[in-house]
């Protein structure tokens, strides 16, 4: 029966007439054989007891496999529409075996000008004394990309909508540029998932996930996952995976499976709110700016129609008076809570330069839009006028 189990791991059981609400509840998943249960057991285990020398079930070590976290790659790979996901410990653990996985040194990557602060840190710190190239470039200008892109780059990053200013990317025309190239394209679709954004119907080659925020969408776990249709590089991510040691564990993948089963009636609600919150704010006076995608005043509104199916639970804002009086405004919320991550049940309001994106040049972060004073709120399921009414109080208590 494990048998089954490991070959189901490692094939795609994509079915694409079933609604997107329907896979997050049933896609790669099937009562469990041995009991009938209809969650997936954890299989907390180290090792697999093998019935003969060279003669096994299917797995044999959990760093290398393990039934929970198969299960997990499943759901995740019928949800974006690719094979089996390829899971990690964390976001940043995938996208590390995802450059190490397609880069060499001599190797260029290209990525977006505007992404998560900890992957900056990893190309510049880590990567590039090891003789990997980056290239940070606004990737919303397609002309720039195009200009950006050589003879050396083997994969082109983008993230949209960007962290934390929700730039955004044409997937389509990236993707082009990137095939032009001779280059893959890797979208970071952490902010919309495969529920409001389709990659793959795009253009893209992999997506990349933390799944640790709307996936799971708890603020109860950790975990990241990279997913491809190209079988051959499905296994050189699990090469990696495996000999590194960035293996999601038994118990978080159990958890990321329970967040995925309410995953697409979250971001309808997350989606919702923030378009309601975002009007609000952007009808105050003492707001001197709103970015959030769903607004018709958002710069790329029109991309946003095109290449979103919702906007999103994410909303960026400046307060007037600057960075003193932003950070005025995050010291005073007593609903909404000052944290790092996003896309949790919870709304978390989050002060990118002193915290995502700290690692980051002060010089450099104004230049790619984040000001010291630019708030990133990650609109939670609470009631939507809660919310405002915390901002509210929260912006007279700066004016006091």
């Amino acid at each position: 029966m494990s048998t089954s189990l490991h070959t189901l791991s490692v094939r795609s059981v994509i079915t694409p007439t079933l609604d997107l609400s329907t896979l997050a509840i049933h896609g790669g998943l099937f009562p469990d054989p041995s009991t009938g249960a209809i969650l997936t057991p954890i299989h907390q285990t180290t090792t697999y007891v093998q019935s003969a020398v060279g003669v096994d079930k299917g797995f044999t070590y959990t760093r290398s496999g393990n039934p929970t976290v198969a299960a997990l790659e499943r759901n995740l790979g019928e949800l974006d529409g690719g094979l089996p996901a390829v899971s990690f410990a964390t976001g940043m653990a995938a996208l590390t075996a995802l450059f190490l996985t397609l880069l060499k040194s001599g190797d260029e990557v290209v990525v977006s000008d505007v992404v998560y602060g900890g992957t900056v840190r990893l190309l510049r710190k880590v990567l590039e004394p090891l003789g990997i190239r980056s290239k940070f470039v606004d990737t919303s200008s397609i002309e720039s990309l195009r200009g950006a892109v050589s003879r050396k780059t083997r994969l082109v990053l983008i993230e949209t909508p960007a962290n934390p200013t929700l730039k955004l990317t044409d997937i389509a025309a990236a993707a082009e540029v990137a095939h032009e190239a001779g280059a893959l394209l890797a979208v970071d679709n952490t902010f919309l998932t495969p529920v409001l954004q389709r990659c793959f119907d795009l253009g893209a080659d992999i997506t990349v996930y933390s799944t640790t925020k709307h996936i799971e969408g708890h603020n109860a776990t950790v975990g990241g996952a990279v997913i491809t249709r190209d079988a051959e590089l499905r296994e050189r991510l699990r090469f990696v995976q495996n000999a590194v040691g960035f293996a999601q564990a038994p118990f978080e993948a159990w958890i990321t499976l329970r967040g995925i089963k309410t995953l697409p009636l979250r971001l309808e609600r997350h989606s919702r709110n923030a378009l309601t919150v975002a009007r609000i704010l952007e009808d105050d006076s003492r707001i001197a700016k709103v970015l959030y995608p769903g607004l018709p005043s958002f710069p790329q509104h029109e991309l946003a129609r095109r290449q979103h199916i919702d906007h999103g639970g994410l909303i960026a804002f400046e307060v007037k008076g600057g960075a003193r009086a932003g950070i005025s405004l995050m010291n005073s919320v007593k609903l909404c809570a000052l944290a790092e991550s996003l896309g949790a049940v919870e709304t978390l309001i989050t002060h990118p330069a002193s915290m995502t994106h700290a690692t980051i040049p002060p010089d450099e972060r104004e230049r790619i839009g984040i000001s010291d004073g630019l708030v990133r709120l990650s609109v939670g399921l609470e009631a939507a006028e809660d919310v405002v009414a915390d901002l509210d109080q929260a912006l007279d208590a700066k004016g006091a």
